[in-house]
């Protein structure tokens, strides 16, 4: 009597092509969740040891308010909302962060603090 089928150490469960793909989401999205709430716990003390001066020079070396003109038109001022999606000290960091990524700017995690530290004492003033 033989098996009708034989295993191979090549082979996956049948479960692993449509699992997959939902515990990845499920991953993600526990993962964002925890990020929110990181972000929502965390007050404007995150910006207690930040060097405002290395943060006004970053502004200045990465031409950040010439990038907000370009996109906001004006004086580029307009691109800070304090009572719009911006809403606590951990999303402007966060906010920060997202251009450091998109603009491939390089910035070190101190170095995103400095300027979003910056932007909370010239814009936003989260306690």
């Amino acid at each position: 009597m033989t098996p009708r089928h034989t295993p191979t150490l090549t082979a996956r469960p049948h479960w692993s092509r449509r699992a997959l793909p939902w515990a990845t989401a499920s991953l993600l999205l526990l993962g964002g969740a925890l990020t929110w709430h990181s972000a929502q716990a965390q007050g404007a003390d995150i910006f207690k040891d930040a060097d405002l001066a290395l943060g006004q020079k970053l502004i200045a070396d990465n031409k950040c308010v010439a990038c907000h003109v370009s996109k906001v038109g004006g004086d580029g001022s307009a691109m800070y909302k304090p009572a719009g999606r911006i809403n606590n000290a951990g999303l402007l960091r966060g906010m920060v962060e997202m251009c450091n990524t998109t603009m491939n700017l390089g910035l070190f995690p101190e170095e995103v603090t400095a300027v979003a530290a910056v932007l909370n004492r010239d814009h936003y003033r989260f306690k």
